[in-house]
């Protein structure tokens, strides 16, 4: 509930931040362009009529002002951009204007909040998102490779494609142009890089993931079928805080429920939304297809085991029979496995909480 006098909006740039205030006693407004220092914005905030609250948009400037108007015990709230109600009409943006719309919503209370992460969870979630885009860069650079020998003529057959096998093929290839064997080159030089930094990434998530704040909640999560180290580390740290939820909150949280479209008489459930988190949906997706094999505990998945509670590890192991009966269930309905596997991903997320929480 709103019950300071002064509320701010801040339209906060990476070279500048446009400041909007209104005194909820006299209805006056104030603006102004700051430069973009947390000291600049706190002084001008401070000479304004207070108690002041301040809100501003999630962005790419990160948490930094919010942790600034906090330690000057300041209240602030980063807003969700996409839950920020725009006139329909309005046809006019300016910094201006959105500094005032957000100072109007704070004092309204029509401010939906997103949650700010400590300095630690957000630096193991930097590490997180560093190996994300290696991934991302990794596969580019295969299929840049692979393309270009396809133009050639050369095609691998001799099985699996990156692995030992099929790099002593890479290294075999010569071209005639000298242009073309430099393009390969680079190409494959870029493969090799890659994987290295990816390697990199990963050797450094295990070491945080077993020593550090987040080593409970990611032993809890690889009692699950189909979540390793990486997977549970990086679902600890880009969920946060499990407690926000319960075991059917999550899913939505994640983009993993359906959507609806209904007015009038016409009641339309579509597609799933694909709101929230995408790196964590993407995981939970992947660690889905693993409960369609027959489940039989084998000695990689007591050794997860091992390092769990045994309350964590019961719930754990039925989780991961219901999860395959529901992959037989869909099966035998002929259900489609890209969908039936998006199902089956939206009741994993729930697993996760109840054995994160438990």
């Amino acid at each position: 509930m709103f019950t300071e006098r002064t509320s701010v909006g801040l339209d906060v740039h990476a070279r500048s931040v446009v400041a909007a205030a209104i005194d909820t006693h006299t209805g006056k407004t104030k603006t102004a362009r700051l430069v973009p220092s947390h000291e600049v914005v706190l002084e001008w905030v401070r000479e304004l009529p207070g108690p002041v609250a301040a809100c501003y948009e999630a962005g790419p400037t990160g948490y930094g002002l919010y942790r600034a108007f906090v330690a000057a015990g300041i209240r602030c709230e980063v807003a969700a951009p996409s839950k920020i109600v725009r006139p329909a009409g309005d046809r006019v943006k300016t910094d201006a204007k959105d500094a005032l719309l957000l100072a109007r919503l704070l004092r309204m209370d029509e401010i939906v909040s997103v949650r700010v992460p400590s300095i630690t969870e957000e630096a193991a979630r930097d590490l997180v998102r560093a190996r994300e885009d290696a991934r991302i860069d990794l596969m580019a650079a295969r299929h840049r490779l692979s393309k270009l020998l396809l133009r050639h003529g050369h095609v691998y057959t001799g099985g699996k494609a990156w692995t030992p096998d099929h790099d002593r093929w890479l290294r075999s290839i010569r071209f005639d142009q000298y242009g073309t064997q430099a393009a390969f080159e680079t190409g494959f030089e870029d493969v090799l890089f890659t994987a290295a930094r990816r390697d990199g990434l990963d050797r450094q998530i295990e070491l945080m993931a077993a020593s550090s704040e987040f080593t409970d909640v990611v032993n809890r999560l690889c009692c699950l079928r189909g979540i390793a180290t990486l997977t549970g580390f990086g679902l600890a740290v880009e969920v946060g805080d499990w407690t926000r939820f319960d075991g059917n909150s999550i899913g939505a949280f994640l983009g993993l429920a359906p959507g609806e479209a209904s007015t009038g008489d016409r009641h339309t459930i579509t597609s799933i939304t694909k709101a929230g988190n995408t790196h964590a949906r993407r995981l939970l997706v992947e660690a889905a297809w693993r409960h369609k094999p027959s489940y039989r505990p084998g000695n990689t998945m007591l050794m997860r085991w091992a390092k769990a509670p045994g309350p964590v590890v019961a719930k754990a192991h039925q989780g991961n029979k219901r999860l395959h009966a529901r992959w037989n269930s869909f099966t035998e309905r002929h259900k489609r496995p890209v969908v039936a596997n998006i199902a089956i991903a939206r009741e994993l997320a729930g697993w996760c909480h109840t054995v994160a929480v438990m």
